[in-house]
């Protein structure tokens, strides 16, 4: 069955969708011996497909993995580090680097979205590249939680403005889930749930009310959580795989576009 390159280069593990598509037009993808061109379909079963010189071959094909990581401060979500960083004492350790060598070197497992290099908490790897191109696009709206130290106290009417939605470049931001969990004399710990990955929209809203970020840890990707009911939670820097129930969630969420905020918690409001 052909498909288009940059797909099958996704489900073979070998790249993301879109890092597949920066690959075919840089001219290092092959067809039958022929650079290949953006869109161009190919039959994995038949074709001659070849990635800086090495042939695609079906008895290669990874195993689909996909794991949950609990990310620490200071790692960045990439699979390597920007190469202007080029010295020892400038190179940043990435999501991959807490990966043991046989995952982070041989499978193509990569980072699902991002998270600041500041912030902390899930994340989900993938060797599964079409799976990463519907997640990320913007037509899917997986709830995504958050807990949040910010500055000071934020009242009621500057936490129903960020449930409604703030306006951020000239477009506003979702409706989100916002609760208090902790009340401190100068700051406050809330329960952040967005629908949306606009780029650090939790720390430019929170400016933008008044209470900047101090620090942010997400707990939870739709339901698959760092700590499992009944279960320790994962440690800051460890990996697990998967549940099966989880991976169906992901897959089944493509197929979904409504929005959905939490209902259980009272203070939700969309």
């Amino acid at each position: 069955m052909e498909e288009r390159v940059q797909k099958i280069l996704s489900q073979w593990g070998i790249a993301s969708r879109r890092q597949a598509e920066k690959m075919i037009l840089a001219g290092q993808v092959r067809l039958n011996g022929n650079v290949v061109d953006l869109g161009q379909k190919a039959n994995p079963d038949t074709d001659l497909i070849e990635v800086n010189g090495k042939l695609l071959q079906s008895g290669n094909r990874p195993h689909l993995i996909y794991l949950l990581l609990n990310k620490p401060r200071g790692v960045i979500s990439t699979c390597r580090d920007d190469p202007k960083c080029n010295t020892m004492q400038d190179k940043r350790n990435t999501v991959l680097d807490l990966l043991p060598s046989a995952l982070r070197e041989s499978q193509g497992v990569h980072p699902v979205g991002r998270l600041d290099a500041e912030s902390t908490g899930a994340l989900i790897l993938t060797n599964d590249g079409a799976l990463t191109f519907e997640l990320t696009h913007p037509r899917y709206h997986i709830p995504k939680t958050y807990q949040v130290w910010v500055r000071g106290n934020p009242p009621e009417p500057a936490l129903e403005s960020w449930r409604q939605g703030v306006d951020l470049d000239g477009k506003k931001t979702l409706p989100a889930g916002v609760r208090i969990l902790k009340l401190q004399p100068d700051q406050t710990l809330l329960e952040i749930v967005l629908t949306e990955g606009r780029n650090r929209q939790i720390r430019r809203v929170a400016d933008l009310l008044g209470y900047p970020v101090i620090h942010l840890h997400r707990t939870a990707i739709g339901q698959i959580l760092l700590q499992i009911p009944g279960e320790a939670v994962l440690s800051s820097g460890h990996y697990r795989y998967l549940r099966s129930f989880e991976v169906r969630f992901l897959q089944n969420r493509v197929h979904q576009t409504s929005v959905k905020v939490p209902a259980d918690i009272k203070e939700y409001r969309v």
